[in-house]
């Protein structure tokens, strides 16, 4: 299982550079090309992999927890908020990355449009009940049952 965390301050407090950030989640693998293929798909040019991880924008260090969600290269992920911090164009290279993935995914996210391309089962939490729904994000939002409980909590 791997975890991608909405906050992810805390994996960026050492001095590391970006290549020795990614190493250090994957010990056994001695090939610095190995390590750099990774940083690469992420857009991590020959010299930025040695940019401090303390100086990394927001969306830098996303790159950088995708590059090692795909070395831990698990078969369930867990993903709070995966598309905070990132450009239209990234978006989309991690949606069509997890479409192709064959790993479970419970992920939380803002986008619309991410959400309904990868979703295929819904849990809603509200208040004391919770309801685990098996249908798409757009069948979600027009699903009758869940209007009429969203209209009994209006009233």
């Amino acid at each position: 299982m791997a975890y991608f965390p909405k906050d992810n301050n805390a994996y960026f407090a050492d001095d590391k550079s970006v290549l020795e950030w990614l190493r250090q989640y994957a010990p056994d693998i001695r090939d610095e090309a190995f390590i750099r293929s990774f940083l690469g798909r992420m857009l991590f040019t020959s010299d930025e992999v040695h940019k401090k991880v303390q100086v990394l924008s927001g969306g830098e260090r996303v790159r950088c927890m995708l590059s090692r969600l795909m070395l831990q290269d698990p078969n369930t992920l867990v993903l709070n908020q995966p598309t905070n911090h990132l450009d239209l164009e990234s978006i989309t290279a991690l949606n069509n990355g997890l479409l192709k993935s064959e790993a479970s995914m419970i992920f939380s996210c803002h986008d619309v449009q991410f959400v309904d391309s990868l979703a295929n089962r819904v849990i809603e939490l509200t208040g004391k009940n919770s309801y685990d729904l098996r249908m798409s994000y757009a069948e979600y939002l027009a699903d009758v049952e869940r209007l009429a409980r969203v209209g009994r909590a209006a009233a």
